[in-house]
């Protein structure tokens, strides 16, 4: 008769198995966490927020305030003597024969496209820079990123002549035109940074599953480039969104000029009613301030995946 042990040999245990060895994204991001936690840190961020923060407020108070008592006394008054009128956003939303509220609606209209325009052509522009062979590939992506160092003012009157040329001018198209132009160079380098990041067996395991180059950028790294996508996003956004010069150029005609154009033209010609300007202005800060406070997380994580290279 055979019996069955009932509780069989443990097997001996294996040797410590040797600690994985921290890889060079990962040591970054350590480092930056231990810089950003040091109490200096914490202390030029308070101190940072602070002076970012009390004219803002100010601007908040002063908005409310009585025309008389802005020319007369600052901001930091209202509280030992409170007055409050709304008579400031009133005057703002029914002054001149070219309304706030248009205005408005023009700068939702001009940054919606002047956004998502650059994004895409980045985005195609990134991905044959850093996953395609072609002759040139190099010079041809430092001459893109020479582009950033052109400043804008030079390009003005040569854009501003092929525009009449065209037949545009007085319409939306060059405001979207030339906001793409300007955000190309850093986009496609931004984008193109964060492509780099990933790991190329990534890449060469879809190759060899029989991807081609569509089926790569749309399943397998475009999940990958939202965060990326989403910081350059918010700052064209912020950018085009508080841009005066461009919209001044390219989009004075009434039917086009965004907000900071109208908002120049509150003061009136003799500059007598610069009273209102911190009504308009704060009217025209809500927006970029809430769409940063509310996307900020995938700005930081876009921002720092993409800058750093090791």
């Amino acid at each position: 008769m055979t019996t069955t042990n009932p509780n069989p040999p443990v097997p001996a245990a294996k040797p410590d198995a040797k600690p994985r060895k921290i890889t060079k994204a990962e040591q970054r991001a350590i480092d930056a966490k231990n810089r950003l936690s040091s109490p200096w840190a914490t202390a030029a961020a308070i101190v940072i927020a602070v002076l970012w923060t009390v004219p803002t407020f100010g601007l908040f108070v002063t908005s409310f305030r009585p025309a008389a008592e802005i020319r007369t006394s600052g901001w930091w008054t209202f509280f030992a003597n409170p007055a409050i009128t709304t008579e400031n956003y009133v005057d703002v939303f029914t002054r001149g024969t070219n309304s706030f509220g248009s205005a408005f609606v023009n700068t939702v209209v001009i940054t919606l496209p002047a956004v998502m325009i650059p994004i895409t052509l980045a985005l195609l522009a990134a991905y044959a820079f850093a996953w395609m062979e072609f002759p040139g590939r190099n010079a041809l992506f430092v001459a893109v990123f020479a582009l950033q160092i052109v400043p804008i003012q030079i390009t003005l009157i040569p854009l501003l002549t092929q525009y009449n040329n065209w037949g545009i001018t007085g319409s939306f198209w060059p405001v979207w035109l030339s906001h793409t132009i300007f955000a190309l160079p850093l986009a496609i380098f931004m984008l193109h940074n964060f492509m780099m990041d990933i790991p190329r067996s990534l890449i060469e395991a879809a190759r060899v599953d029989g991807a081609g180059h569509v089926k790569i950028f749309f399943q397998v790294l475009f999940p990958l480039l939202v965060p990326a996508i989403a910081a350059f996003g918010i700052y064209q956004f912020l950018w085009v969104w508080n841009d005066l010069l461009v919209g001044l150029v390219f989009g004075s005609s009434p039917d086009v000029s965004p907000l900071t154009v109208r908002l120049a033209d509150l003061t009136g010609t003799r500059g007598s009613d610069w009273h209102i300007l911190s009504a308009g202005a704060f009217i025209a800060m809500v927006v970029p301030v809430a769409v940063f406070l509310g996307l900020q997380r995938y700005f930081v994580r876009g921002m720092l995946g993409g800058a750093v290279k090791g």
